[in-house]
């Protein structure tokens, strides 16, 4: 399934699968990214060595957003470039979301580990998985484990005002008061 996306005409078929990586490999979530580079990586080694998908060996790209959303649809694209059919990331939403549009006019599957802004999923692109709960969910959870567990107590609630922060606090602070 993941192959429909690949530009590689019929008359050249390839003799590798390409599969993209990208996250923050620099800056200020570079660890994050080598967690997902590593991660990868062991996955491809793996594989290819049960004899890869279809008889035919993967070959791992990692690219670097630096979880910056300008560099979303630039790096994605530089995937497509490199004819990668499936992407493993991106780490951060705000790089997620712009990537994933990229990647369904491509065909190309994508699987977050770690995204989860609501409106990843609320697009309805069939292309987009993610292995993590949404904000809202996570604020729920919060939400009910400090009510129960403070019960009766005055609770204050604070966000980082980033993006990620501010969705699980107001959830987490709105299921608190109920």
């Amino acid at each position: 399934g993941c192959a429909n996306g690949s530009k590689q005409s019929a008359e050249t078929p390839s003799t590798e699968i390409v599969i993209g990586a990208a996250g923050p490999m620099e800056g200020p979530l570079a660890a994050f990214g080598e967690q997902m580079r590593r991660g990868a990586e062991a996955a491809v080694m793996d594989i290819n060595a049960r004899g890869g998908v279809l008889g035919k060996p993967l070959r791992l790209v990692v690219v670097d957003d630096r979880c910056q959303p300008p560099k979303a649809i630039p790096t994605a694209r530089e995937l497509l470039e490199q004819d990668a059919v499936f992407v493993v990331g991106h780490f951060c939403s705000g790089t997620s979301i712009p990537a994933s549009k990229v990647y369904s006019e491509a065909g190309v599957l994508q699987v977050t580990p770690s995204s989860s802004n609501t409106e990843l999923t609320e697009q309805g692109i069939g292309t987009v998985f993610r292995v993590t709960n949404r904000d809202d969910a996570q604020g729920i959870f919060a939400g009910r484990w400090l009510a129960k567990t403070y019960a009766g107590k005055n609770l204050a609630v604070i966000d980082d005002e980033q993006p990620y922060g501010r969705d699980v606090a107001g959830q987490a602070a709105r299921t608190a008061e109920v």
